[in-house]
C-alpha cells in the first residue's frame, strides 16, 4: 500500500507493507499541520508515516476519526484522563508511529471517534485540530461572556474561533492573508481585534504573535497558547508582569473533564459542516503529496487546510 514518508529531506509516496495490528480504518481524508510542515523542514520522524489528523471507515462500515495520541495508560496523568501528558512510553501516530497519510490503518479500538452519518467524510479530518481548540479552551475555563480575541488565522486559529462560537462566545481574529479574512467572516469573527481582551488566544507560533497577544490582554487577562514554537522566543516584555497575565500553554487533548476533547470536536463539526468549506482550500490525491506540501507551505497562495485524499 502507499504512504507518506520524508526521504532523503524530501516527501515522498513509498510501497509500504499494510499494517496487521488493531482495528482497520480506511482511510479517507489526511490533513496537513503546521507541525508536519516542521517535522519535514527539521528532519523529524525520518522513515515513518506522517499524519495526525485522519479520517476513515472502518470494514464494518462505520465513519470515524482517528485519535492518534496513545497514552501509556498508567501513569499519574492517564489515571486523571490527560493522556495527552503521559510521562510512560505514549505513543503519537504520525510522528513516533506511522501516521495516516497512507491507504489503510490498524489502530487500538480507543483511538476511533465514530461521527456523526451526516459529516462530510473528507471533511472530518478538521475534527483533530477542531480537538486541540476545544481543549485549550477547557483549560483557560473560557465562559461564553469572555471577551475574546483571536491571534492568527491559519487553520487552528479557524477553529479557535469556531470552538468558542460552538461554546456561546465570540471573538476577534486577527489574520494576514485574504483566505484567512474570507474564512473568519464565514465562521462568524467580529471582524479585526480592537481594544483589549479578558482572552487571547496564539495561535501563529511566532515571537510577534506573542506580542500581538500579550498587547491584547486586558489586565489581569489570560492569553492561550494554541501554536507550538519550535526555537526559542523572548519573553513578550515588562507587560506580562504589570498586567498580570495568565499564560497557558496547550497541547494535544485529553478525557480529563471526564469526556473527550475530540468527541466534542465531532460534535461541533456535525453541526456546523460550513466549517469543512471555510478552512478546507486544496485536496489532493495522495500521489501529489509533495505537491500538497509545497502548496501548504505557501500561505500567501491561499492555502489554509489541505487535505491528502487516498
Amino acid at each position: 500500500m502507499r504512504a507518506v514518508r520524508v526521504i532523503d529531506g524530501e516527501v515522498t509516496v513509498v510501497d509500504v507493507a499494510p499494517p496487521t495490528d488493531g482495528v482497520r480504518v480506511r482511510v479517507a481524508s489526511a490533513g496537513i499541520c503546521g507541525s508536519d510542515l516542521h517535522m519535514v523542514e527539521h528532519g523529524i520522524a525520518p522513515g515513518v508515516t506522517l499524519g495526525h489528523e485522519v479520517s476513515g471507515v472502518t470494514d464494518d462500515g462505520t465513519p470515524v476519526v482517528v485519535e492518534p495520541v496513545i497514552g501509556c495508560g498508567e501513569c499519574g496523568q492517564c489515571a486523571g484522563g490527560s493522556y495527552g501528558r503521559c510521562t510512560g512510553p505514549a505513543r503519537l501516530l504520525g510522528t513516533g508511529e506511522d501516521g495516516g497519510m497512507t491507504d489503510i490503518m490498524m489502530v487500538p479500538e480507543r483511538c476511533l471517534v465514530p461521527l456523526d452519518p451526516s459529516v462530510a467524510i473528507g471533511d472530518a479530518s478538521l475534527v483533530e485540530p477542531l480537538a486541540v481548540a476545544v481543549h485549550g479552551l477547557h483549560l483557560v475555563a473560557h465562559r461564553p461572556e469572555d471577551r475574546v480575541a483571536i491571534v492568527g488565522g491559519g487553520a487552528i486559529g479557524l477553529t479557535a474561533l469556531a470552538a468558542v462560537r460552538a461554546a456561546g462566545g465570540r471573538a476577534a481574529l486577527a489574520a494576514r492573508h485574504d483566505a484567512q479574512w474570507g474564512a473568519a467572516e464565514r465562521l462568524g469573527s467580529d471582524g479585526p481585534p480592537s481594544g483589549t481582551y479578558d482572552l487571547v488566544i496564539e495561535t501563529a507560533g511566532s515571537e510577534s504573535a506573542q506580542a500581538d497577544a500579550v498587547a491584547l490582554a486586558a489586565p489581569g487577562g489570560r492569553v492561550l497558547m494554541l501554536s507550538i514554537h519550535w526555537s526559542p522566543v523572548r519573553s513578550a516584555g515588562i507587560g506580562l508582569w504589570l498586567d498580570e497575565l495568565t499564560i497557558c500553554h496547550s497541547m494535544m487533548y485529553c478525557a480529563a473533564t471526564g469526556a473527550r476533547d475530540i468527541d466534542a470536536a465531532a460534535a461541533i463539526l456535525a453541526a456546523r459542516p460550513e466549517i469543512g468549506g471555510s478552512l478546507i482550500t486544496h485536496r489532493f490525491p495522495l500521489d501529489a503529496a509533495a505537491d500538497a506540501f509545497d502548496v501548504a507551505q505557501d500561505r500567501a497562495s491561499g492555502a489554509i487546510k489541505v487535505i491528502l485524499l487516498p
